[in-house]
């Protein structure tokens, strides 16, 4: 058995295409073309990357793109003044202040500074507490990602039991809630679970979230299961690998996404798709 790959590069240009459309629709409305401004405090190489590619998505979209860099020296009052006149600006419709941020600065603080209307990024705590208590919030973009992918391939989730490993503020938590919210029944688990194995090897639908290269093997895998792999990290050889061992995994599960061109690419598709609804929200609640 050989698992079918779900080509989150293909459903992404699908929602980047219906979010191209949506702008387009939303400035000839109202003559206002929705506005994201990205912050990069520093040069972190791979920040650099990421906003970059932000930056040309949001462009090709239409969307009015901003980036603003700022040296690693940038004080944390510096930023927060900075977020403050974003929050002011009415053309600016989504704030992302790329982490992470130099070690003077709280990243919790300037989480916080951001306007919830504009935090396009789902991270603040009023959008998480909206997540968490089933209100209307924007959702954070890789969990919102992972959904979108499932929903594309047709996923049932009802009675289904899904299996998080990771427990962190912008993917485990919040891919949880949302499985949650479709009727999955979740087990969050980490890298310290007792014989976390075979508390994986339950799963209809595993989300690898953990952070370390190759660490859920395809033993761990019940067969014909769902595998939604979120890692970015490099194998002893320095090659691009994800957090499940993708070769032995393929040979297990049903469906599985792969690391490159799988949740990767839908984490920006869902920053437009965000932004788009952020500046819809603004101009309705005039």
């Amino acid at each position: 058995m050989t698992a079918k790959l779900i080509d989150g590069k293909a459903i992404a240009a699908s929602v980047r295409a219906a979010v191209k459309e949506g702008v387009a629709a939303f400035t000839a409305r109202t003559g206002v073309r929705p506005g994201l401004t990205v912050v990069l405090v520093g040069e972190n190489p791979a920040s650099q990357v990421y906003v970059r590619n932000k930056g040309k998505a949001a462009t090709e979209a239409g969307f009015l793109s901003r980036q603003i860099d700022l040296p690693a020296s940038t004080s944390e009052a510096e930023l927060l003044n900075l977020v403050a006149r974003l929050n002011a600006d009415d053309t600016v419709h989504g704030i992302l202040v790329q982490l992470p941020l130099p070690k003077q600065i709280d990243e919790s603080k300037v989480i916080e500074a951001i306007d919830p209307a504009k935090d396009v990024d789902g991270f603040h705590p009023v959008n998480a507490g909206r997540l968490f208590t089933g209100g209307a919030s924007f959702l954070p973009c890789t969990p919102y990602g992972i959904l979108t992918m499932l929903d594309h391939e047709k996923v049932e989730l009802k009675g289904k039991h899904a299996v998080v490993v990771g427990r962190s503020n912008i993917v485990g938590k919040p891919v949880a809630i949302l499985l949650l919210s479709r009727h999955a029944t979740v087990t969050i688990c980490h890298s310290r679970t007792v014989d976390l194995p075979s508390v994986v090897r339950t799963g209809d639908v595993v989300v690898a979230a953990v952070g370390r290269a190759e660490m859920i093997r395809g033993s761990w895998i019940k067969p014909g299961a769902v595998v939604i792999d979120v890692g970015m990290n490099r194998n002893a050889a320095g090659k691009l690998c994800g957090d499940v061992a993708f070769d032995e995994a393929t040979e297990v599960a049903g469906l599985i996404s792969p690391v490159p061109g799988g949740v990767g690419p839908m984490t920006i598709a869902m920053l437009l798709q965000n932004t788009l609804e952020a500046a819809s929200r603004r101009t309705a609640g005039r």
